[in-house]
């Protein structure tokens, strides 16, 4: 199915919305942590990808209740059904560039 230019803008805001959503753990959003895998909105229903660091992430549930409570703020969302995938893996490659400069600030290596 092919997006219309309003669910391109609707699927911007929802990113917007969640650079303002932090991993917990190093307060850098889950956006630069490259943790976000995949985003659509199909009307109020938002469907998202998430994967994690690693499978034993002990912040798992509150990163996954953070998002859900960020994008049910936006206009018209719904319903957020979060899925998480391992495949593809999280590695270094997917952070940002933001987010490597703030893991670099905290002394972390990337």
């Amino acid at each position: 199915m092919a997006t219309t230019s309003t669910e391109a803008v609707d699927d911007a805001s929802l990113w917007d919305a969640l650079r303002e959503v932090n991993d917990p753990e190093l307060c850098i959003s889950v956006v630069d942590m490259g943790l976000i895998v995949a985003l659509h909105r199909n009307g109020g229903i938002v469907h998202l990808k998430l994967t994690y660091t690693a499978m034993g992430c002990p912040a798992m549930d509150m990163i996954a209740d953070d998002i859900r409570t960020r994008l049910l703020q936006e206009p018209g969302v719904e319903q957020v059904e979060i899925e998480v995938v391992w495949d593809p893996p999280w590695t270094k490659a997917r952070l940002t560039e933001a987010g490597r400069e703030a893991l670099l600030m905290w002394g972390i290596s990337v």
